[in-house]
């Protein structure tokens, strides 16, 4: 009997892990229905952020889709930054490996929009990819 109440916690441990599995594959399955809409998307666990055309959408992802969902143009975005822990990284320079990731959006105004990231490297690729994007909008404006 008192090998059966060792083993139990370890129980409880698979069933939190089996739980947990089975949450997360819920969001992904939702995640790709709310994402067919999108040119170009990405997910996780952080955050879910979709590109069509010059609009972007980001939210928390959840089993039920993407929640606090925010929209913006890039028609309205004058600068796009990444930061590790609120600390700007220049485009030359390395990423740290450790500490909260954001791509931060900056429109004419100032206001600042943050969409969090898990992999630094990703979030550098979308800045990238959204810098290029916005170039080329500012270079074919009048």
């Amino acid at each position: 009997m008192e090998r059966g109440l060792l083993w139990l916690p370890l129980l409880a441990v698979f069933i939190g892990l089996a739980w947990a599995g089975w949450d997360e594959y819920q969001k992904v399955q939702a995640y790709q229905a709310w994402s067919v809409d999108f040119e170009r998307s990405k997910y996780d666990i952080r955050a879910a952020l979709g590109q069509a055309g010059t609009l972007l959408t980001w939210g928390r992802p959840t089993r039920q889709g993407p929640i606090n969902t925010t929209s913006l143009c890039l028609t309205e975005v004058a600068a796009i930054d990444l930061e590790v822990e609120g600390i700007k990284v220049p485009l030359g320079q390395d990423l740290p490996r450790k500490g909260a990731v954001a791509l931060v959006l900056t429109t004419g105004q100032g206001a600042r929009s943050g969409i969090p990231f898990t992999d630094a490297d990703l979030a550098r690729r979308w800045q990238k990819v959204l810098q290029q994007l916005l170039e080329a909008l500012k270079s074919a404006q009048p």
